[in-house]
């Protein structure tokens, strides 16, 4: 047990930081990317003895727990009778990818993620989200499109003077 529980902190101390910036991106919420980290880390302990390949299965798990999350979460849409005031683009490029993430449907998001931040190949994505290397380069195509065309990321020319 004492070489299972050394094995386990070596790798969470090697791997912490990489974890938390993969849950940010897909929760976009420091405290909500830190809580399940924490919880993906608690049930990885449970099975770390069985575990073959940590760092994909970690990354499974923790894609498994916040997809539970965000099946089970409420939106946190509340009724009003008046519509939030939207400010107008002001003609100023705003790149914020992390907002265009967000507007990305849950498995886009993730194999943008696990592709371009985690930089896993086509075939680890594939294995840790448990489909087809088709179904990922095709995800992949279809994120990098939606993100193409998003108007908060599409570059404005400069006027010239």
């Amino acid at each position: 047990m004492t070489v299972d529980r050394a094995e386990f902190e070596d790798f969470v101390a090697a791997r912490y930081g990489q974890l938390l910036r993969t849950a940010y991106l897909l929760t976009q919420d420091r405290a909500l990317a830190e809580d399940l980290v924490q919880t993906t880390l608690a049930r990885c302990w449970l099975a770390w003895a069985r575990i073959d390949e940590p760092g994909a299965y970690v990354h499974r798990t923790m894609l498994n727990t916040y997809a539970a999350w965000w099946r089970r979460r409420w939106n946190g849409e509340h009724p009003t009778d008046e519509l939030p005031h939207s400010p107008q683009y002001d003609g100023e490029p705003a790149v914020d990818l992390g907002r265009a993430l967000k507007r990305l449907p849950r498995r886009m998001r993730a194999v943008v993620v696990l592709r371009f931040y985690e930089d896993l190949s086509e075939a680890e994505t594939a294995r840790i989200l448990g489909c087809s290397v088709g179904t990922v380069k095709s995800q992949t195509s279809r994120a990098l499109a939606k993100l193409r065309i998003d108007p908060r990321l599409v570059d404005h020319p400069l006027e010239q003077s």
